[in-house]
């Protein structure tokens, strides 16, 4: 008798990893077991995922750089064939003014869960990697290929050695299967509006900037940088929603069960289009019919000027495409922002 995947999702409680639970809940049978201590995250998560799912999803409030937690945790939660593991601190601008932070918290918690895999036979582990790992790239679009560049921030660099550690224990745990998914920007919410991007500490990322500001929790916002080489001046992106990437990571599963015969593979996850900041600012401002009140800055430390994916990888091998577009993406935040706004948040 096949045996029943069970599957962990560490960061539950967060953007990606939320999303990510409704999408195995409402697409597959996997029963599904979230760990999240917290730290950039809120409790009623749990409560947005089974009014959208009808599930209500355990979760283990473990510190995952306690190395005996998680032994205990592995010990508990028998028969785990999968780990998707999220939990990481992401804000570029934090991870350059407190590297130690980001450097321990990031890099510890992925040892120790890895030797807990290990340990306890887990067969499948899909790390949540970052196109920050490219740095500065010439030639665009990037695939997987591209050489790795300098890491533009200590958050980035976190990602490389995360990606490395894992290819190393691939290398010497052959019988399991590794794949690290390099998202580009995530954005977007839940078609419901029920659930989105809710950080506990104030969002460096772009979108919940713009809808926070639209709102009026903000008076206002800086575009960071007029004077890169690009079309109007200002970053540019590859903007995907977090729902297809929530999407992604079911076909990765699904993939490291049965047709992956190398222990280690990496995919890009993106729409393969560039777009501007300004151009993100116009689009919201198209859907929303808000004026949006900015201004424009100096560059901000650790960003690079532009980045956008090759995906042809995922949509050959995974067979993934985002499917959303940016008026989708920006309309779901928006329609999020909106309803914490309807609950007093």
């Amino acid at each position: 008798m096949e045996k029943r995947n069970k599957v962990l999702v560490t960061g539950g409680a967060g953007y990606i990893g939320s999303h990510t639970l409704i999408e195995l809940l409402e697409h597959t049978d996997t029963e599904v077991v979230s760990v999240d201590n917290f730290s950039n995250s809120d409790r009623t998560v749990f409560d947005r995922i089974e009014q959208i799912t009808g599930r209500r999803v355990l979760n283990h409030e473990v510190d995952l750089c306690d190395r005996e937690a998680v032994a205990r945790l592995l010990d508990m939660e028998k028969g785990v064939t999968g780990v998707i593991h999220f939990a990481a601190f992401k804000s570029v601008p934090e991870s350059v003014t407190d590297p130690h932070k980001y450097y321990h918290n990031n890099i510890a918690s992925l040892l120790t869960l890895l030797e807990g895999c290990v340990a306890h036979g887990v067969e499948r582990f899909i790390f949540s990697s970052s196109c920050s790992v490219y740095g500065n790239i010439d030639q665009l679009p990037v695939g997987e290929d591209t050489p790795l560049g300098k890491a533009e921030s200590p958050y980035g660099y976190t990602k490389q050695i995360g990606e490395r550690i894992i290819e190393d224990y691939a290398r010497n745990n052959p019988a399991m299967r590794f794949i690290a998914l390099r998202y580009f920007n995530p954005v977007g919410a839940h078609a419901s509006g029920l659930n989105g991007e809710a950080p506990l500490n104030p969002p460096s990322s772009l979108v919940p900037v713009i809808t926070r500001t639209a709102i009026g929790k903000r008076p206002s916002m800086v575009v960071y940088g007029s004077d890169y080489a690009t079309r109007d001046g200002s970053c540019v992106r590859d903007y995907v929603h977090v729902s297809d990437i929530a999407a992604a990571h079911v076909k990765a599963l699904d993939y490291a069960r049965s047709t992956m015969d190398e222990p280690y593979a990496i995919f890009n996850l993106g729409t393969g289009e560039g777009v501007s900041v300004l151009e993100a600012i116009a689009a919201f401002g198209s859907v929303s019919g808000v004026h949006l009140n900015y201004t424009v800055g100096p560059r901000r430390d650790g960003d690079v000027g532009a980045i956008y994916s090759d995906t042809t990888r995922s949509r050959e091998v995974l067979g993934w495409k985002a499917q959303r577009d940016l008026n989708e993406m920006m309309a779901s935040a928006w329609k999020w922002e909106r309803q914490l706004a309807s609950e007093g948040m």
